[in-house]
């Protein structure tokens, strides 16, 4: 039996970031994998549908170009190459993980991990057989799939979940988006450019129901322009496919029922963590519902047993993944760790507009006392934005009278999610609002915004 110090099952990027910072700490790591290196994210998330929403933006320009002073005569999508670009852009990075797998000389174990005992982990390859691993430390990164509502069963054809909306075999003239996370509105934006007639039904009152509402309403609005229809505060009760299509019953929060037919239903109704047949049981490792129960730096109530990611409670994201993975191993090593913060995590959706957001919304804010000071700065007021023919959406800031703590920022716009890290940064280092109104910013930049909903917050913007 071949022995190491950590074995990671899963190479999500929680898995394969906690296996490299283990080996770059002087540990001997195996990693575990059962599809793909670079997990879901890396093939079937993050990257490939930002290839496709790059596509998708890209025939956006070519069919506004003659507001750029630019005269395009025809422009077609070629939905079959615009899918294989998007497998071959996931398929270039999963090349890359291996590369930093062999670079790390990390043991790389093909095949379905199951826990033996807290130090073991039986492995069982495609062709059936099955192999013992063991190591002091067991890291489980094993992430999350597509969850599946009772009565929106996926069949793969007709009712889809996210991996088959990217590799449809052609495109659907209409589609029913169920759920208006990040997923679902991201689907929407992409198919609704490039053609498709878009519909989404969502549960909550709003889009992306997690934002701030300003947001909410913004990327609603945005999206009414584009042409989506929307349905919030709308349940779908059954989905009829005995047709040649799809035939979508909803019901309204005014219990009002319609129907709408479509050619392919995409279920984007949230995600449920991999924790079935890894052997949790076998060692009686705790679970909270769906989840493993862990501690501030992972420690499942099994002595050796750690799990990170999509399994356990917080944010359902790579960038939350990644960072536990680091903390999960550093501490393993010995070292003076810092637990996760998890108040400020930032989100990003990638529709367009784009939405970032890090902190407190307004609502929560009150909601938990704080006497607050919100600034708010529209795209329509940047030179930038102007130039750029994206003037859409909004930055807003939301701090503490008392003490000038940053709380939340919110930004609904083009490009915001490469603004949001300076809030994050500047929250983790307790900056103020006056801190960030007198940092000075480039002009012009998309992010001066920030300084300009910092400024507004105080009374002492100069572009309003």
């Amino acid at each position: 039996m071949e022995v190491f110090d950590i074995i990671v099952l899963g190479s999500g990027p929680g898995g394969y970031v906690a296996a490299i910072r283990a080996a770059q700490l002087g540990h001997k790591v195996a990693i575990v994998e059962r599809e793909s290196l670079g997990g879901i994210c890396l093939n079937w998330g993050c990257i490939p549908t930002k290839a496709l929403l790059k596509s998708a933006q890209v025939f956006d320009y070519i069919k506004h170009a003659d507001s750029y002073g630019i005269n395009v005569k025809s422009a077609d999508v070629d939905f079959g190459g615009v899918i294989k670009r998007s497998r071959d852009v996931a398929n270039g990075m999963s090349k890359g993980v291996q590369f930093l797998m062999r670079k790390n000389k990390i043991t790389v174990i093909m095949g379905s991990g199951k826990l033996a005992t807290a130090s073991k982990l039986e492995v069982t390859a495609s062709n059936g057989t099955r192999t013992e691993y063991s190591a002091k430390h067991i890291i489980l990164a094993t992430g999350a799939r597509s969850r599946e509502l009772p009565f929106l069963k996926q069949d793969g054809q007709k009712i889809i979940g996210y991996r088959e909306a990217m590799t449809l075999p052609t495109q659907p003239k209409k589609m029913v988006v169920v759920g208006a996370g990040a997923i679902g509105v991201e689907f929407a934006y992409f198919y609704n450019a490039i053609g498709t007639e878009v519909t989404i039904i969502e549960y909550a009152p709003n889009l992306v129901p997690n934002e701030d509402i300003d947001v909410c309403k913004e990327l609603e609005r945005q999206y009414k322009k584009q042409g989506i229809k929307i349905h919030t505060g709308t349940s779908v009760t059954q989905v009829d496919t005995s047709g040649k299509g799809c035939n979508v019953f909803m019901k309204d929060a005014k219990g009002k029922s319609t129907s709408i037919d479509c050619d392919i239903v995409l279920s984007a109704v949230g995600y449920m963590p991999n924790t079935e047949n890894i052997g949790l049981e076998v060692l009686g490792i705790q679970k909270d519902g769906p989840t493993v129960v862990v501690d501030e730096f992972y420690r499942t109530n099994v002595k050796g047993v750690y799990a990170i990611g999509d399994i356990v409670h917080g944010p359902a994201l790579a960038h939350v993944a990644s960072a536990e993975g680091i903390i999960c191993v550093e501490k393993i090593s010995g070292h003076d760790v810092e637990p996760m913060n998890y108040d400020n995590i930032p989100g990003c959706t990638y529709c367009s507009p784009e939405i970032a957001s890090v902190g407190f919304t307004e609502a929560q804010a009150k909601e938990k006392g704080f006497d607050i000071k919100v600034g708010k700065f529209p795209f329509s007021a940047s030179g930038k934005a102007s130039a750029a023919g994206h003037k859409e959406g909004f930055v807003k800031v939301i701090f503490d009278a008392k003490y000038g703590e940053w709380l939340g920022a919110h930004m609904i716009g083009s490009n915001v999610t490469e603004m949001i890290a300076e809030v994050v940064a500047a929250r983790k280092l307790e900056t103020t609002g006056h801190e960030i109104i007198t940092t000075v910013h480039p002009h012009p930049t998309m992010s001066e915004a920030v300084m300009e909903a910092a400024a507004a917050a105080y009374g002492e913007v100069i572009h309003l």
